[in-house]
C-alpha cells in the first residue's frame, strides 16, 4: 500500500500517525497493542489478509521492547513465564496459519475488541494496592490458559496479552509487579509464531509496514517512558477502551 494520489497520501499518513498513537498508548500501560492497530485498520477498512500479519508484525516490535525493559528491570522471571509459553507458542502458531475469510474474521476481531474494551475500561478502576504475594502459576492451568489464549490470538492477530494480564491479576497466579514482564514476553513470543504461521498470506503485507514498524518502535519506547513517570495510567486505559469500543462496534456491524 503505497501512497498514490492527494486522498491516499492523507490516509496513509493519518494511518501511520495512528498506529504510531496507539503503540505509544498501549506500551505506556504495559500492552503491545494488536487490538489497536486491528481497530485502526478496521477502521481505515482494510483487508484482514493484510491486517492481520501487519497487527502481528508491529506486535512484535513493541512486545520486544516491552520484553527487553521488563528484563533489564530485574522483573522477567522464566520460571514465571514458561507454563504459559510452553504451549502458546505452538498453537499460536497453528491459529496463525487459519485465515478467516472477512464475513466471519471482521465480527470475531470486533467482539475481542468488544471485550477488550470493557477489560481495559474495568481495568482502569481497579484497585492497585495491593501487592499479590508470589508464587509460581499452577502448571496445568497456566499451560491451559496459554494454550487456549495462543490459539485465539493467532486466528485473529492478536498477541493475547490483552486476555492473559487481567487473567493473571484475577486469579492471583503472577504477583502484579512480574505480571506485565509475564504478558510482554508472552505477546512478543505468541505474535511471532502466529506471523510464522501467516506465511501464506505475506505476500499481502503492505509496503508502508517497515515505516509502521519503524514509527511504532519510537512510539513505544516514548509511550513506557511517559507512561512509567509522568501519565496517569487510568485515562490512558479509558481512552484506549474508547477506541477498541468504537472500532469494535464498526467491525461487529459491518
Amino acid at each position: 500500500m503505497m501512497p498514490g494520489s492527494g486522498g491516499q497520501l492523507i490516509e496513509h499518513i493519518l494511518i501511520t500517525i495512528a498506529l504510531g498513537i496507539v503503540a505509544a498508548l498501549y506500551a505506556a500501560v504495559g500492552q503491545a497493542g494488536a487490538t489497536g492497530y486491528l481497530a485502526v485498520m478496521g477502521l481505515a477498512g482494510l483487508n484482514p489478509a493484510i491486517m492481520k500479519p501487519t497487527a502481528l508484525a508491529l506486535n512484535i516490535v513493541v512486545a520486544a521492547i516491552g520484553t527487553w525493559q521488563y528484563w533489564r528491570a530485574d522483573r522477567f522471571s522464566w520460571a514465571t513465564f514458561y507454563p504459559f509459553g510452553v504451549l502458546g507458542f505452538p498453537f499460536s502458531l497453528i491459529g496463525g496459519a487459519i485465515n478467516l475469510p472477512g464475513h466471519i474474521y471482521y465480527p470475531i476481531v470486533g467482539t475481542i475488541l468488544l471485550l477488550a474494551s470493557f477489560q481495559t475500561a474495568r481495568s482502569a478502576f481497579a484497585k492497585r494496592d495491593v501487592e499479590i504475594t508470589h508464587r509460581p502459576p499452577p502448571f496445568i492451568p497456566a499451560l491451559l490458559t496459554g494454550a487456549g489464549i495462543g490459539f485465539v490470538s493467532g486466528v485473529t492477530g492478536t498477541g493475547g496479552g490483552i486476555f492473559l494480564a487481567p487473567i493473571l491479576l484475577m486469579t492471583g497466579w503472577v504477583e502484579i509487579r512480574r505480571a506485565a514482564a509475564v504478558t510482554a514476553a508472552y505477546n512478543l513470543l505468541n505474535s511471532a509464531a502466529a506471523l510464522a504461521g501467516t506465511y501464506t498470506t505475506l505476500n499481502t503485507l503492505p509496503s508502508a509496514l517497515p515505516l509502521w514498524m519503524l514509527v511504532a518502535g519510537i512510539a513505544a519506547i516514548v509511550g513506557s517512558a511517559l507512561g512509567s513517570r509522568y501519565l496517569p495510567e487510568r485515562g490512558l486505559r479509558l481512552l484506549l477502551a474508547a477506541i477498541l469500543l468504537a472500532s469494535g462496534t464498526k467491525l461487529v456491524l459491518s
